[in-house]
């Protein structure tokens, strides 16, 4: 246990200073134009300041995933493929799926590597709100006097250190959490529902990686629910915030940059057809619709019929008599 103890601590220490070293620097950023540095509004700003700037950090990792995601979406009928031929091995079948994700550069786990990576951050966040500055406690660069300022914070009379759990009773606080967990959840469903809709091809729509597509689709939201009770009001701005920021960063990517074959591919070619069509420009041949020329179909060969011998005589006519030979042997 103090081993696990020593190995969380050497992981989330670095994050409480880099976290609460944005979180403060946003705080005083709003202090310096003017903003009550103990008001509930300068406390959720910072924290969507902090969260939009750990968004753009994330932007080269989600890059990754969008690409790692769409050629998980194009080798599905390969995988497919793999696995009637080696269904019956398991080993072969882990193999060679193995090797088809290296010559195709694909990584399974880049699709989870955001949210993997964002966990330990939220955590970090959670600790120094909920276990340190709600307490009144300093951490890292949060100190006292800032915790003591965030302790007593209110956004329209709800304090920001309130959870759902611990709302003693007051209706406001319960209000507004409830509503933030639901916008939490909400927007976590519609973003991987908007994934599997719009930016999956038909044949990526079956398999493993549709079952776990599947699966983050309705097991996500159910954990952010069960969990976001017990968040702060506070952290529960964070999420939101961060949920917000994948949905829109991702309705950008499938717009402009489909995955090939999906809806959202013919969706933007229609797009940019009619734009084309609007500016008078020429629509280009990979935007207009595909023009079938039908050949001409080849006259079918006619096998000759199989004839019978009657039939076959009739045909040929009545054969020429043969001339009687000359009596003597020789013609004079």
């Amino acid at each position: 246990m103090g081993a696990l103890g020593d190995i969380g601590g050497l992981i989330m220490t670095p994050l409480y200073y880099v976290i609460s070293a944005v979180l403060v620097a946003w705080h005083w950023l709003f202090t310096e134009i003017g903003m009550d540095p103990d008001s509930g509004l300068v406390w959720v700003l910072s924290i969507i300041g902090l969260t939009l700037t750990v968004r753009a950090a994330l932007i080269p990792l989600f890059v990754k995933q969008i690409k790692s995601s769409r050629n998980m979406q194009l080798i599905q009928p390969k995988v497919k493929e793999l696995q009637k031929k080696y269904g019956h091995d398991r080993e072969r079948l882990a193999q060679e799926t193995m090797k088809l994700y290296k010559e195709s550069g694909t990584n399974p786990f880049a699709s989870c590597l955001p949210l993997l990576i964002q966990m330990p951050i939220f955590l970090a966040l959670f600790r120094l709100l909920d276990k340190h500055a709600a307490r009144g406690d300093g951490k890292a660069f949060i100190t006292k006097d800032l915790a003591d300022s965030f302790q007593h914070a209110e956004l329209f009379g709800i304090p920001l250190k309130s959870t759902f759990l611990r709302a003693d009773g007051d209706v406001a606080v319960m209000i507004v959490a409830a509503i933030l967990v639901v916008a939490m959840t909400a927007t976590t469903f519609t973003t991987q529902r908007q994934l599997m809709s719009k930016n999956m091809p038909a044949d990526a729509l079956s398999g493993p990686y549709a079952q776990q597509q599947k699966l983050l689709l309705y097991v996500l939201p159910v954990v952010f629910a069960v969990g976001g009770i017990a968040f702060p009001i506070a952290v529960l701005f964070y999420w939101t915030t961060s949920n917000l920021w994948t949905m829109g960063q991702q309705f950008y990517v499938i717009r402009n940059n489909p995955a090939p074959g999906t809806a959202a591919e013919k969706a933007k070619a229609e797009r940019d057809r009619a734009k084309a069509e609007k500016h008078g420009k020429p629509v280009e041949p990979e935007l207009a619709a595909p023009v079938v020329e039908e050949k001409p179909e080849a006259p079918k060969r006619q096998q000759p019929k199989k004839q019978s011998r009657e039939q076959r005589k009739k045909s040929q006519g009545p054969r020429p008599t043969p001339k009687p030979k000359p009596e003597g042997g020789t013609n004079e």
